[in-house]
């Protein structure tokens, strides 16, 4: 289970990440439910990104899987192709939303917007981390 100690050393990870690379984000954490556990925007984080962070976070949770690996799977002619319309608009198929594991079980998950995809997807590994 996400405790809330443990999804604020999540976020806190995620942000000291985001920090070295000098990009602010926002980073979301959820539970095994999907349901909002952590949050935080960065100082200067786009405030267009903060229902993204969420919704990768929930998308994360929600499939098992990394919204980037989801995204690499939903190109047209792909076996989720048409996913990202699901769930009343949700699902998000770019970097940037991790599950998070504890002893191999997902528990819930960190999304993170407010750079490239690439960025996006070094600070939620980095929080990610934490976990493990």
């Amino acid at each position: 289970m996400i405790t809330s100690e443990k999804a604020h050393r999540v976020i806190a990870a995620g942000e000291a990440k985001a920090k070295e690379i000098g990009q602010p984000m926002n980073i979301a954490v959820v539970d095994a439910g999907t349901n909002l556990k952590a949050f935080t925007r960065m100082d200067g984080a786009w405030l267009g990104s903060i229902d993204i962070a969420i919704n990768k976070a929930f998308t994360a949770k929600a499939f098992d899987l990394s919204t980037k690996e989801l995204g690499e799977n939903s190109q047209p002619g792909d076996q989720f192709y048409g996913i990202d319309v699901s769930n009343h608009g949700r699902v998000m198929i770019f970097a940037g939303g991790v599950p998070l594991k504890v002893d191999g079980k997902i528990v819930g998950a960190v999304g993170v917007s407010g750079g490239s995809g690439v960025q996006d997807q070094a600070v939620a590994e980095a929080a990610a981390a934490v976990c493990k």
